[in-house]
């Protein structure tokens, strides 16, 4: 018997739609690296997501960002009301030099992180998620490492843009390797166990 869809279409084609939008402005002013950001990875795996209606997928993002999306999120609200950003993570999104579509583009992580939480809580959490995340993770941040500290991808050179002289940039990633597991994700996917919603049918697609 099919699995019954949860997701309705015009989500589906709408996040699709978005992407052919989003992708190649993003690349267009920031360029193709840009992309190695794990919340811009996260964009393209719940495109997927959404097409294939997969736990795991879903999961697996909800570890990777949804925490940095809300924090972001608490972020940019502070900048606009309090002109406090005490994250210093959504700062950009008020410089003058960038334009302001391509600020507005950048929206894109109150959205994702709504629907990953509705998504948690329509599929469940599927605990491969954390593993996952984590092996993806000794692949990315290296590979996002190698473009240097102008763009400190993932923060892989100094911590939220900070000045780090403390030790090696080298040992700095390798920090970074054995630390996201463990203070990045691994909180996300203790609460997620926790997440109501249905942890076990197998009417989900868990692959």
């Amino acid at each position: 018997m099919p699995t019954p869809q949860r997701i309705p279409l015009w989500l589906k084609v709408g996040w699709t739609i978005w992407l052919m939008a989003w992708a190649p402005a993003y690349a267009w002013h920031y360029g193709p690296h840009a992309f190695l950001w794990f919340c811009d990875i996260g964009n393209f795996a719940i495109g997927l997501a959404l097409w294939t209606e997969s736990r795991l997928l879903f999961s697996w993002q909800a570890v990777s960002v949804l925490l940095v999306q809300i924090v972001w999120t608490l972020d940019l609200a502070g900048g606009a009301i309090f002109r406090w950003h005490f994250a210093r993570a959504s700062n950009y999104m008020f410089d003058p030099l960038i334009r302001i579509e391509i600020r507005l583009l950048s929206l894109f992580h109150i959205a994702a992180a709504a629907l990953l939480i509705w998504t948690l809580r329509t599929f469940g959490y599927d605990r491969r998620a954390w593993l996952a995340q984590s092996l993806s993770a000794l692949v990315v941040l290296p590979l996002a490492w190698l473009f240097g500290p102008k763009e400190n991808l993932n923060w892989t050179w100094s911590p939220f843009g900070m000045k780090q002289d403390w030790m090696p940039p080298w040992a700095y990633l390798l920090l970074c390797m054995a630390a996201y597991p463990v203070v990045l994700y691994l909180p996300g996917h203790l609460l997620f166990r926790l997440w109501p919603g249905d942890r076990g049918s197998t009417k989900i697609n868990s692959c």
